[in-house]
């Protein structure tokens, strides 16, 4: 069994990780000061701890793009590389929307990337953490996103005509609905992907960003149409969550790579409780690694 660094890498929030056919890891994540974009390479992910960064994107000095920088995400789609990042207005660091970068270089950390702007997803509201994952041939996104008042985030899905152009209009894939999803606030956020077993499994974030934080999961049939709701179904409990004795607070966000014998979950955490002040001021969520098990069902056990 492979071990792993704890934390593998200090202060790095809503992590990412992409394991591409160079043999290299490539690492991002949300950094505390919400003002950037960084990029990591390793051989290993014990390595990226000490993996030297680069800064690659820098968030803008008035207007969009300007404040919040979260939960950027690496995807390699065709032979194009893509980061996609969350980002408010520098005026209205609330007014959150999903933007892309693009790099048509094969070195992805020394080549050049170029803004492509704000991802339409049809509505204007508050949305968040776009992932993306391909099925027969065909893209697919998924992001949070807020439509109403009583509604702080739920999660939605589309068919990409490109990869920053919705083809289907989105659907409704979850909202806040157990008592574990809506502690503190009620989010559904952080969407990340896994086909394996012949099901897709989409994992995905609860409740705020304290010690209630948790994960929650999505699963349907691989050949089922993930456009129909009714190909669906949720899990009516946390998949993981705080566990006191072994010190992890508040897990989510994650993604999942592999370390070429076995599916790994990368997520953050914190290895305390009490947090004075808002926890998103909190700089203290690091980014973890755990081997990923199946069940007798082919189902990934994370707790």
């Amino acid at each position: 069994m492979s071990e792993y660094i704890s934390p593998l890498v200090y202060q790095r929030a809503d992590p990412f990780c992409y394991r591409h056919t160079d043999g290299f890891y490539y690492f991002t994540a949300t950094v505390p000061g919400y003002d950037y974009i960084e990029l990591r390479r390793a051989r290993t992910l014990n390595e990226l701890g000490t993996a030297n960064s680069k800064i690659i994107w820098k968030k803008h000095g008035s207007g969009e793009m300007g404040s919040h920088i979260w939960a950027p995400e690496i995807h390699r789609i065709g032979n194009k590389w893509y980061i996609y990042f969350a980002a408010g207005e520098a005026e209205n660091e609330w007014n959150i929307r999903p933007y892309a970068l693009m790099c048509e270089d094969d070195d992805l950390m020394e080549g050049e990337w170029k803004e492509l702007g704000r991802i339409d997803v049809g509505v204007e509201s508050f949305s968040l953490d776009m992932t993306a994952f391909t099925l027969n041939g065909r893209q697919y996104n998924i992001w949070a996103q807020t439509l109403s008042e009583d509604d702080t985030s739920s999660l939605y899905i589309a068919e990409m005509d490109t990869p920053v152009n919705l083809k289907s209009a989105p659907m409704l894939l979850t909202k806040p609905e157990y008592d574990w999803e809506t502690r503190g606030i009620p989010v559904n956020e952080g969407p990340a992907v896994l086909i394996r077993n012949g099901k897709i499994f989409v994992a995905y974030s609860a409740s705020n960003t304290g010690a209630n934080y948790c994960m929650g999961m999505l699963w349907c049939d691989e050949s089922d149409d993930v456009l129909d709701i009714g190909s669906w179904h949720k899990m009516s409990e946390p998949v993981f969550k705080t566990n006191v004795q072994a010190g992890c607070y508040g897990p989510g966000h994650n993604c999942f790579t592999s370390d070429g014998e076995s599916d790994v979950l990368i997520y953050h955490a914190r290895n305390y409780e009490e947090i004075e002040g808002d926890p998103l001021d909190d700089p203290n969520r690091h980014t973890y690694a755990k081997k990923i098990v199946y069940d007798k069902n082919g189902f990934p056990v994370f707790d």
